[in-house]
């Protein structure tokens, strides 16, 4: 009685090292589809949801890893609260600035409930505004305050910084000019 209770204790204390190693750890290749978009492996990088023909030419998903590093967060999965607050779908294979294009997407991304408590997802789309010359904060103050001008200024490129040839060329003297 005493081994067989011995055995079970031994079984158990190693099926628990085992769990423990393996919930802690996020990976992206073994989260099911319904959870990987907007999560942040363990390494770091984000989660992409992408799609794929299977055999039978079915339409399949699947979670893989990004290049996209992400410096804080590592291994954190977005909650269902946050995807709600801020007005994304983890069904969407691919992440589009053209969503600040619809104006109920940015207000909810703007609201408070989106904005101030939940930082992974602002995080991935503050860095994808800025891609596009756009500083999230300043959109956000836009849209409370008058979310038609807001989406206009978006959509006619008011908010974007010039690129680097206009850079230059703002710069450089004009032609036949020395």
């Amino acid at each position: 009685m005493a081994s067989s209770m011995r055995m079970s204790f031994i079984l158990f204390f190693a099926c628990s090292l085992f769990l423990q190693g393996t919930l802690g750890e996020v990976i992206c290749e073994t989260l099911p589809t319904n959870l990987c978009s907007f999560a942040i492996a363990s390494s770091g990088k984000r989660c992409v949801l992408e799609n794929f023909q299977n055999n039978d030419g079915k339409l399949e998903f699947t979670c893989k890893t990004s290049e996209v590093a992400v410096s804080t967060m590592a291994g954190h999965i977005e909650t269902d609260k946050c995807v709600s607050a801020c007005g994304v779908d983890r069904r969407f294979v691919g992440i589009s600035s053209d969503a600040f294009l619809a104006p109920q997407f940015t207000a909810n991304l703007c609201s408070p409930a989106c904005y101030q408590n939940c930082p992974n997802i602002v995080d991935l789309y503050f860095n994808m505004a800025a891609g596009e010359g756009v500083y999230l904060p300043a959109l956000c103050e836009k849209q409370k305050s008058n979310p038609h001008r807001a989406m206009m200024e978006l959509s006619s490129s008011g908010d974007v910084a010039p690129g680097p040839v206009a850079a230059i060329l703002a710069e450089a003297p004009a032609p036949g000019i020395f």
